[in-house]
Parts: structure tokens; sequence; C-alpha cells
């Protein structure tokens, strides 16, 4: 009952959260890891079965310094060649001024996206499964739970992104292999990051990894579209 409870969450979530203004997005987000984390606590797990316990901590900030730094070496590697630089021409980070950038970069991705997708996926849904049925069955449940979680932006992709544009094209058929391959692309991201958070016994190195992504991304596709 309690994980079902945890993805009518979700899926409201979801559903209103599109409705609601740019200004709700972070808190929104905010409340609903919050009220996950006490759905969790009411399942019997702890701080350290979520990944957030003190032990893990140390472990797993190294691992998030390494990845964050990896992070950094591929973009930059791939804004080098120009076969992989089309990949950061991107409208939804083209269009925003420094300050929007700023606070794209700082608050709605850490403390919005991230937190909420990492504490949701990676933390509760993965601890709970995983306490009745095993790491494997939660690494699947919370990947495709994740996958699915990315129907919804997948759908603008081929609009706001020159690579997927030239790679799906912006018809009907287009836009629908486009969201197939956003979803499998992010289950499949999310069984990486669900072993990241296995075996480091924290949350930290996926935050890390997911925050690096996400910011590094929008902040390089908005300086390459003003070079």
């Amino acid at each position: 009952m309690r994980i079902t409870l945890v993805i009518a969450v979700l899926a409201a979530v979801q559903v209103w959260g599109n409705r609601l203004g740019a200004d709700w997005y972070v808190p929104l987000c905010v409340a609903t890891a919050a009220v996950l984390l006490l759905i969790a606590r009411w399942d019997g797990l702890g701080w350290a079965d979520l990944g957030l316990g003190a032990g893990g901590a140390r472990r797993g900030l190294r691992w998030g310094l390494v990845l964050v730094g990896a992070v950094i070496v591929v973009y930059l590697l791939g804004l080098a060649v120009p076969f992989t630089r089309e990949a950061f021409l991107d409208e939804r980070a083209a269009g925003l001024t420094p300050e929007q950038l700023l606070f794209r970069v700082l608050v709605r991705v850490p403390l919005g996206t991230v937190l909420l997708e990492e504490i949701a996926f990676r933390g509760v849904v993965w601890a709970m499964v995983e306490r009745r049925r095993g790491h494997i069955w939660a690494t699947a449940a919370s990947s495709v739970l994740f996958g699915l979680w990315h129907v919804a932006p997948a759908r603008g992709l081929t609009r706001a992104n020159a690579a997927a544009e030239a790679i799906f094209g912006t018809g009907t058929t287009g836009v629908a292999l486009s969201v197939a391959a956003a979803v499998v692309g992010t289950a499949l991201a999310g069984v990486f990051f669900c072993e990241l958070r296995r075996r480091s016994g924290s949350l930290i190195p996926p935050v890390a990894l997911h925050c690096a992504l996400n910011s590094a991304g929008y902040a390089l596709a908005w300086a390459v579209a003003r070079w």
C-alpha cells in the first residue's frame, strides 16, 4: 500500500505540476520530496536505508567529486568534436538570460529536478522495493518509473534540440520515436544511478552526477548558443 501511495503521489505531481506556473516548480519538488520521505519513514526505513545516513557520506562525496569531474571532461570533449557539438544546440537553454541561467543551474536543477528525482527514485522507491524484493527488483522498478517520469518533458525534445530534430525529425512518428528513445535512455541511466547508490551506500553520487549532467549541460548549451 505504501509503495502504491508513493507512485500515486508522483503521478499526481506529474499531472498537476505541469499546470502550475514556473514559480511553483521548486517549492512543489521540495514539498513532494518531504512527503515521500515521510511515507518512507512510516514504512520503517531509516536514513541509511534511504542513502541519507552519515555513514556513507564520506565515500559518497569521494565518488561524487570523481563523477562531476568525469562529466565536465566528457562535455568538453563533446564540444571539441564538430560531430557531437550539435547536441549542445538547445533552445531551452539558448533563450535564457544570464540571471535565468544562474537560477536554472544553481536553484531549479539541484533543489527542484535533482532533489525530487533522486529522493523519489534512488531513495524512497529503491529502498522500499529493495527491502521487500532485493536490489535487482529495486533497480528494475526504480529505473522503469524513472523512464516513464520523462514521457512528458520528452514530447518537446525534437523542437528544442537540434541533434534530436536531425535524428528523428519533427513529425508525429519522429516525436513518438524521440519520446521512446528518451524513456529507454533515462531508464538505462536510472540503472546506472541505482548502482551508484547501491555500491556507495549513499545518494550523494547519483545526486552529484545528476546535477553535473543537467546544470553543466544547461550552462554549456547557453554558452554555445552565444558562440
